[in-house]
């Protein structure tokens, strides 16, 4: 490709400008070699004619496409020079206000001076994960990408951010720390990244000030080392800073300020705690006002003070260090403010004896006043024999005390790193880390100092360091392609750095003079003169000798002599330090020891490198060996460079876009000279010696596929085609070289394959619009002709119109006289007719008069002589009426009034039942139910005494026969006569049960009538309200007739909320689960950390609502709450117990529950005796004997078991309470406080009676136990030497029921040991709760002292607050108490009638017993219910019932049976535990099921299968919960069968509100697995895939390609496709519906995965620009269509999954539509209206033209969307948030399975549960 054929005519090209630095031109002649001058045309139009020379002016730079401007990567620009550097990135900043764009391996940050939208965590999120070269450039793609190679090749990591002062380099490392600290959080509760946030604001602080080019500029620069274990989460940090500019604290120029810090202390110097330090405003200082101007616009600084505070307290900086702090540094400022004042003779001075500046400044730092004064006026000189003390002239004094200030200044900035060192160290062992330099980019001023010299040096060396790093990568680059490698030429600035720290270099020859005892900056620069006036890096000026020029890399810089010496040797005089190493202050003299004890830092050794001040060691003729400033720095410097050579670097330039730090303005000339110093252009040069452009093969083959023959298209191998295309267009074959994966160019070949391409095309649109204006001619001539035509028809038709109409009016005429004669004659005859039928009708109008009127008269007549008749007739009949109506009201008077006083009494009690009795319908219910239960009873008991009679009558036919045969084997006797009294009293008790039977029979009788008498009334009752009811049925029907709109706003409202209720509870639900996954983790760390013996406890124990929920405990019935608690007291230990009080109050209130159950039971006891009276015959003495006898049993037991255990717990309580009285006498200040005991002591009170009413409870029940085993004992003996078979028979039937008494000793023993051990648990328990109180005592006194500094409004304010929160809580409880009161009545009314049949069937067994030929009675009783669809298991085959089931359980294993097969068998499981009444069993399963689908999940996080299948079990469980609960409004689908199975014992509404947030949990990681499978797949199949082939344009790429950070041989990973991203959405919704997750449930699912689907595609759509153009849009538009059409083909397209992804659809049509003129503005706006006004302008900017047939979005078309869309009220959210989450709601879906027709495969091995059937 020869020059010519470059520029030729039409060409743009880049000619100097000394305004814009570089102006565009184009070509309007062809340049022939040769030609001396260049015709040029500029874009003014005017014409130039640009002079060319071979050696002074050469060609000019080439411009680049129109398609490669605005690129994301600068070396993916065909050309590579500096005006097409300086141009793209002027039109990224300033059209698209892109701030981040690439330069291979650099980062190129220009500051925008403005807030941008761009850092939130969407962004961080966005971003996190991706590849570098995937996203728009950013700060994040940076530090995402060095925290991936950190992760992957296991090498620590370096960003170094580099630039002026004000480019924004401090802002981008806060930045990167910020990407650092969301994604690689700790994994504890250390917060150790908010510890690294939290340091920025303290060093901004103390180490940022004003400058003439920026308000917060870093005079330091700083090395952060974040710490990251092996999991990759942040344990720490570390902190290095070098050259602190401590000139700062004494002078400033011009519009400068001193550090913040002075300011932010002047600025809060009233608030109370800075009194002492007695500042005034900052312009009463010399030290801060020095540059005349103390604010900064838009800074607050006592607002800042109170961030700097907040962020000292929060890295551990406590409250009286912080003080201190804040005391030493206004102690500087008094000291600047110290008076000097010269002596006469010129060569000493004097501080006068009231300088308040000086009694404050030593005052702060507790240092000795008259000390102090002399040594600032005077210095000693130490010799080898004599000491002496000489004076200081003013300007020595003054110079002393500068230099005493900047010396205190640095001390405390190290102390200050230091300890946010140590705040940020761990003991964890660091993995790795990824370190973030903000250092200062290279300077040049008019006067350059020592402080320039070292900057500029640092940057030489990372320049260095940044150029070997480039020219390695290109290396590798071209090794790993496997292309020949050449060397490429690069600026190597080793002499620069040998000029200035080699042997006798410019440090070294500053420190020997520095050595030298009258050493001058002049001798010095004499040396320097001498010594390098040959090198050619040292220049030296023509008009100074006191300055010397330095050759940098960026430039030449003029460095003044002047202060070199006395910066670098940094001279403190030791009499002055020694005083402030006596201050009385320990931080004071601490930051001055310091250097003593360790002596001059080393670089090895010390992890931190800081600049600060020289430190003289204890003698003074020693002071000369300390290190300088310069060998310092050099040190440290050197260390730096070590370690950033041991890491992976990634750079970072900032660039500062203007002087005037106004917003979005783009200054060239200031821009080239960054981008000429920080390297960028050095990075260009290094690419564009070799070769910048690369394609791979794929991309080639799509971009320049036109270029090709048919011939060639139909090679298979796309490689051997591209290779075959380029031999042909490029014949120089060293413009290119073919690699492995990817084709190599020179510069500017890609530009001339885009000029062949171009052409290409032209010459196709020539040939196309040659076709298409013959095609539109012919049809121009084809209109004409058919014009001509139909005007010709148009024509003859008129005519031949014209001539139809003269005839047609002829004929008309003819018509017209035709009907007007007809007319005239038709008149004449009407008007002669109308005359006739006149006269005829007045003639017999007449005569019909006449008749008329006759007819009248006769009725007239008639009429008066029916009234008459009828008059007297109705006469005598109101005569006899009369007589008869009043005969009726004296008799209907005397019955109204009857009437009336009962219809007054019924309307007075219906009007009562009306307003009360609501639901008497329930009540008859009720009544009849319970009337129906009485004669259930009634029947069992007819049953039950048929029993006892028969029993009876078998016993004594049977006695009588064994009296017989004893008549007939022994004499008659006494023995006879015993056993007829005995035979009497069974007759006598039969006669008894027989009477006993006939009053239960009235009993019941009577009381049957009086039920249903009651049911008569209350059904008439219930007819009325009946009635009423209806009428009012009727009357809000009508009302709602009229209110039908008003309702169904109202219900989609209420909707609404309902679901942002429902959205906000499951958010918590998920931060529970989260919070719980958390704890989870920590638990994990500390037994990995450290094994604590004996210790027991396992959280699978527990119960699911204490050990992995917040939810209360929950139990089955009241002993089981009882039970429960101790069980939990025994688990938590004692002293955790006793930090909860609601454990002691569940004992409590179980105590007085257990107090009211004692006394019906007593009543009951009562009754029972009284009948066992009436029964009984024995004399009265034997009854007395038995009181007596149960006394003193009682009286014995309860003297045994108090005298043992009252006096060790009232010894205790008494100590308790004198403590409690102690401490609470000590803090009476408060009021609260004093009750908070109060009350504590009435509880100790409360619980101690209720214990020994418990205990004499306990004592009455077994003294009760004792006295029936005796009376049984003596009723059933018989004397064994007489009978002794009977005896036998006896012992066998009562071996059961007797108990030994020793045996019964021991067991009432055991029971007070327990009783005894859980009082004392319950002493341990109060006595932690007092230390509580102590604990809460002293935090209240502190609150009561915070309140003492509040103002009385405030005060009131918070006093009623409080107030209304407890008055809250306390409502609250008391709520929570009376619903679990009514539940627990239910339960016991339930457990009562269960008891009683128990009772009556063990009657009936032992009955049974004694009388085997009743045992088959009482079975076929036993069989009247019948109960099925229950499993049996023992509780020791709990946990293997839970692991076969959930633990081990796989989804296969059940794959083939009823889905949900395990929640089918767990609550088969339930109802046989309900059935048998067994709250614990019924506890322990469900927690222990609970518990186990955590695990399982948590095990089993990332899988969809395992999720999805356990989701659907668990719903199904919480829905068999429900339908089978007994619940009304759960059974109205269930069959007669599925009612029989109903819950009996237990209400699970709890356990449901559990189980539903288990549910909840699951859902959401079911979401997360999914959303986690389907993120890699999203981009690539929605943006990237050609769904549509041929349709995508590709465009160059540089060297951030997409998938640069992944090492693959072979292209990169295969991308997936649209139809991968359908099959995984199907095999989601398969394996849902294959675990019989409910349709509702996965509607839901699906719905939630298409909004991840838009908020992913979105979110890169607005963060990439290679991917925003019109065949995105287009490929885009396809592949929601085919979404769409999947949704669909499953039925799903009504779940409103196409409405989630509308942003997308819009964002897909934004791309497609036409965006020029103010119509298609207007369009646009009405059609994205899912969209934000910034999602809409972020997409136009980044909108990108494929080809240069298309036209870019103008920045007026912007600003006009922004004018019609400024006044939408929407979110300024760039990014969809891709973690928001829809409400999920869990229908209730009834199961038609029956349960006993549930099968259990064998492969289950469940073999050890039984099926019930009873």
């Amino acid at each position: 490709m020869s020059v010519t054929e470059l520029y030729s005519r039409y060409t743009r090209v880049w000619i100097p400008d000394p305004e814009e630095v570089w102006k565009s031109a184009e070509i309007i002649k062809d340049y022939k070699e040769g030609d001396t001058v260049l015709h040029l045309k500029l874009e003014d139009e005017s014409t130039l004619e640009y002079s060319i020379g071979p050696k002074d002016n050469p060609l000019p730079f080439l411009r680049n496409p129109d398609i490669l401007v605005g690129e994301n990567d600068l070396t993916a620009l065909s050309y590579l020079h500096e005006p097409a550097v300086l141009h793209n990135l002027k039109v990224r900043f300033l059209e698209s206000n892109h701030i981040y764009t690439y330069c291979g391996i650099v980062l190129v940050a220009i500051n925008p001076y403005e807030q941008l939208q761009i850092y939130g965590e969407e962004v961080i999120n966005a971003y996190s994960g991706q590849n570098m070269g995937d996203m728009d450039p950013h700060i994040f793609a940076v530090a995402e990408e060095a925290y991936k190679q950190m992760a992957r090749d296991e090498k620590n990591q370096s960003i170094i951010v580099s630039g002026e002062s004000g480019a924004g380099k401090t802002v981008s490392a806060k930045y990167a720390m910020r990407f650092f600290a969301t994604v690689g959080g700790s994994a504890n509760d250390t917060n150790v990244e908010e510890k690294v946030l939290a340091s920025s604001p303290i060093m901004e602080a103390i180490g940022n000030a004003k400058t003439t080019r920026n308000d917060n500029s870093s005079r330091f620069g700083k090395y952060i080392q974040i710490g990251f274990d092996r999991r990759y989460h942040i344990i720490g940090a570390n902190m290095r800073t070098y050259l602190l500019e401590k000139s700062r604290v004494v002078f400033q120029a011009e519009e400068e300020r001193n550090y913040h810090i002075f300011y932010q202390l002047c600025a809060s110097s009233s608030l109370p705690e800075f009194k002492d330090l007695t500042l005034t405003s900052a312009e009463d200082f010399t030290y801060t006002s020095l540059g005349e101007n103390i604010f900064i616009e838009g800074v607050n600084d006592a607002e800042d003070l109170v961030k700097t505070r907040e962020a000292l307290t929060m890295l551990g900086v406590k409250e009286i260090h912080q003080m201190s702090i804040f005391k030493i540094i206004a102690s500087i400022l008094h000291l600047g403010n110290v008076g000097i004042v010269s002596e006469r003779d010129g060569e000493s001075c004097h501080i006068n004896r009231d300088d308040t500046s000086l009694h404050h400044f030593c005052r702060l730092l507790g240092i000795e006043q008259e000390q102090m004064e002399h040594w600032l006026c005077r210095r000693k000189l130490v010799t080898t024999a004599e000491t002496y003390v000489k004076n200081m002239s003013h300007a020595q004094a003054a110079n002393a005390r500068d230099a005493l200030a900047k010396h205190i200044y640095a001390h405390l900035f190290d102390w200050i790193v230091e300890h946010i060192n140590k705040a940020l160290h761990t003991s964890t062992k660091q993995h790795s880390f990824i370190g973030v330099l903000d250092i200062y980019g290279f300077e040049t001023f008019e006067i350059n100092s020592f402080e320039q010299f070292c900057i500029n040096y640092a940057n030489e060396k990372l320049q260095q360091q940044f150029n070997s790093h480039v020219f390695k990568l290109e290396q590798e680059e071209y090794m790993k392609e496997q292309i020949p490698w050449t060397l490429i030429d690069f600026y190597d600035n080793q002499p620069c750095i040998d000029l200035i720290e080699a042997k006798l270099g410019i440090l070294d020859l500053l420190d020997e003079e520095c050595k030298v005892p009258k050493g001058t900056d002049q001798n010095w620069a004499q040396k320097l003169y001498s010594q390098h006036s040959n090198s050619g890096h040292f220049e030296k000026p023509r008009m100074s000798n006191r300055s010397f020029i330095v050759v940098h890399f960026a430039d030449k810089v003029e460095y003044q002599c002047d202060g070199f010496l006395e910066k670098n040797r940094d001279t403190v005089y030791e009499e002055q330090i020694n005083i402030l190493k006596a201050s009385q202050f320990q931080l004071v003299a601490d930051l001055f020891h310091d250097g003593k004890d360790s002596g001059p830092p080393s670089a090895s050794k010390s992890s931190k490198i800081n600049i600060r001040a020289a430190k003289p060691l204890p003698k003074g003729h020693n002071r000369e060996h300390r290190k300088t400033v310069g060998t310092q720095f050099r040190n440290s410097l050197h260390l730096l460079m070590e370690t950033l050579n041991a890491t992976t670097p990634h750079y970072v330039r900032c660039i500062k876009p203007n002087d005037f730090k106004e917003s979005f303005v783009f200054d060239s000339r200031r821009a080239v000279q960054q981008l000429r110093a920080c390297g960028v252009l050095e990075t260009i040069r290094i690419s564009a010696a070799g070769y910048p452009s690369r394609w791979t093969y794929p991309d080639f083959f799509s971009r320049y596929r036109v270029l090709m023959t048919k011939k060639d298209m139909t090679i298979g191998d796309k490689k051997q085609v591209c290779k075959n295309l380029l031999e042909t267009l490029i014949k120089d074959p060293d413009k290119f070289q073919f690699g492995k994966t990817k084709i190599f160019f020179r510069a500017g070949q890609v530009a001339y394959l885009e000029k062949l391409r171009a052409d290409k095309f032209r010459f196709a649109c020539i040939k196309i619009q040659k076709t298409v204006r013959g095609w539109l001619q012919r049809i121009r001539y084809r209109k004409i002709r058919k014009s001509a035509v139909t005007l010709q028809r148009y024509g003859r038709g008129y005519l031949a119109r014209r001539y139809a109409e003269m005839l047609r009016l002829t004929r008309a005429a003819l018509i017209c006289q035709k009907q007007y004669r007809m007319v005239r004659v038709r008149r004449e005859y009407l008007r002669t007719r109308r005359a006739v039928i006149t006269i005829q009708a007045f003639a017999r109008g007449m005569f019909i008069r006449r008749l008329y009127q006759e007819f009248l008269l006769h009725h007239k007549a008639m009429i008066i002589q029916k009234s008459v008749r009828g008059w007297l007739v109705r006469k005598k009949y109101l005569h006899a009426r009369n007589a008869a109506i009043v005969i009726q009201c004296f008799y209907r008077r005397v019955r109204a009034r009857r009437q009336l006083k009962q219809l007054k009494i019924e309307a007075r009690s219906a009007e009562h039942f009306k307003k009360l009795n609501v639901g008497m319908e329930n009540k008859i219910v009720q009544l009849q139910k319970k009337m129906d239960n009485q004669s259930k009873e009634y029947k069992s008991q007819n049953e039950q005494l048929s029993v006892a009679n028969n029993a009876l009558g078998s016993e004594v036919t049977k006695l009588q026969k064994e009296v017989e045969t004893l008549r007939s084997r022994q004499t008659p006797g006494t023995q006879v006569t015993s056993l007829q009294e005995e035979l009497e009293k069974l007759r006598v008790e039969l006669q008894e049960a027989h009477t006993q039977r006939k009053q239960i029979e009235e009993e019941l009788s009577n009381e049957k009538q009086g039920l249903e008498q009651r049911v008569e009334e209350l059904e008439k009752e219930n007819t009325l309200l009946k009635k009423e009811k209806e009428e009012m049925n009727r009357r809000i029907q009508a009302s709602n007739q009229g209110q039908g709109g008003d309702v169904s706003q109202k219900e989609i409202r209420l909707q609404v909320e309902l679901d942002e209720e429902r959205q906000r509870y499951q958010n918590l639900v998920k931060e529970y689960s989260r919070l719980e996954q958390r704890y989870e983790n920590l638990q994990e760390d500390m037994s990995s950390m450290k094994f604590h013996p004996g210790h027991r406890r396992n959280p699978s124990n527990q119960s699911s609502l204490g050990s992995d929920s917040n939810y209360p405990s929950i139990s089955m019935s009241e002993v089981g709450d009882t039970d429960d608690t101790i069980q939990q007291v025994e688990e938590m230990g004692i002293e955790k117990a006793a930090m909860d009080l609601s454990v002691f109050m569940k004992l409590q209130k179980r105590v007085r529950e257990l107090e009211q159950e004692r006394k019906r039971l007593q009543t009951n006891l009562e009754k029972v005796e009284e009948l066992s009276k009436r029964k009984g015959n024995e004399p009265k003495s034997s009854t007395s004997e038995d009181d007596i006898n149960t006394d003193l049993a009682y009286n014995s037991l309860k003297r045994q078991e108090l005298e043992t255990e009252n006096k060790k717990l009232k010894n205790d309580l008494n100590e308790l309470r004198k403590a409690v009285a102690d401490k609470a006498s000590d803090n009476n200040s408060s009021n609260e406080l004093q009750e908070g005991y109060n009350l504590l002591l009435n509880q100790l009170k409360a619980a101690n009676e209720e214990l020994d009413v418990r205990k004499e409870e306990v004592l009455m029940l077994k003294t009760q136990i004792v006295n029936s085993t005796r009376q049984s004992e003596n009723i059933n003996h018989i004397d064994s030497n007489d009978v002794s078979e009977w005896t036998n028979n006896k012992k066998a039937v009562d071996s059961e029921d007797t108990v030994d008494p020793p045996d019964l000793k021991k067991l009432l023993e055991a029971q007070l040991q327990t009783q005894s051990r859980q009082h004392k648990d319950e002493l341990e328990a109060l006595h932690t709760q007092i230390e509580l109180l102590k604990d809460n005592l002293e935090k209240k006194q502190e609150m009561l002292d915070h309140f003492s500094t509040l103002s009385p409004e405030a005060l009131v304010e918070f006093s009623v607050q409080q107030e209304i929160t407890r008055l809250t809580n306390e409502n609250l409880d008391l709520k929570e108490l009376v619903e679990k009161l009514e539940k627990n009545e239910k339960k016991l009314k339930k457990q009562l009638r269960i008891y009683m049949k128990k009772v009556q069937e063990l009657e009936v067994s032992q009955a049974t017993k004694s009388r085997p030929e009743l045992t088959r009675q009482v079975t076929v009783q036993r069989k009247e219910k019948d109960f099925e669809g229950m499993l049996e298991y023992y509780k020791e085959d709990e946990a293997l019932l839970v692991k076969t089931l959930i633990t081990d359980m796989k989804p296969n294993a059940v794959s083939a049976t009823v889905p949900c097969l395990p929640a089918y068998i767990l609550f088969m499981c339930i109802r046989h535990a309900d059935y048998i009444n067994d709250d614990q069993k019924v506890h322990s399963l469900l927690t222990a099921t609970i518990n186990a689908i955590k695990k399982v999940l948590k095990r089993n996080n990332d899988d969809f299968e395992m999720t999805s299948f356990w989701l659907a079990n668990s719903s199904r469980l919480l829905h068999c919960l429900k339908q089978y609960s007994g619940d009304e409004a759960f059974m109205t689908q269930n069959t007669a069968k599925q009612n029989e199975h109903c819950l009996k014992n237990f209400d699970l509404a709890e356990y449901r509100q559990v189980l539903s947030d288990l549910s909840i949990q699951i859902y959401q990681q079911l979401v997360k697995v999914a959303e986690g499978i389907m993120q890699p797949m999203i981009v690539s199949a929605m943006l990237e895939s050609e769904s549509i082939p041929s349709l995508a344009g590709v465009k160059p790429m540089g060297y951030r390609n997409r998938s640069s950070s992944l090492d693959c041989e072979s292209g990169g990973p295969a991308g997936y496709t649209l139809q991968a991203l359908i099959r995984q959405l199907g095999q989601f919704y398969t394996i849902m519906a294959d675990h019989g997750l409910d349709p509702e449930i996965s509607q839901q699912v699906v719905r939630q995965l298409f909004y991840s689907i838009n908020a992913v595609t979105l979110n890169n759509l607005l963060l990439r620009k290679d991917v925003c153009s019109w065949s995105t849009g287009m490929q885009l538009r396809y592949n929601i269509s085919q979404l769409e059409e999947w949704l669909r083909g499953k039925n799903l397209h009504q779940i409103g999954a196409v409405a989630s992804m509308e942003p997308v659809i819009q964002a897909a049509q934004l791309l497609q539509v036409k965006k020029k003129t103010s119509q298609d503005a207007e369009a646009i706006c009405s059609l994205c209206s899912a969209l934000s006004l910034q999602q809409i302008v972020k997409i136009l900017n980044l909108y990108t033209p494929l080809n240069e047939f298309e036209e870019r979005v103008t920045v007026s078309f912007i600003r006009d969307i922004q004018n019609r869309l400024q006044d939408r009220i929407e979110n300024n959210q760039l990014l969809a948030d891709t973690k928001y989450t829809f409400p999920v709601l869990f229908p209730y879906t009834p199961s038609a399975l029956s349960l006993e027709t549930v099968h259990i495969p064998a492969s289950l091995s469940l073999d050890f549960l039984t099926r019930e059937k009873f």
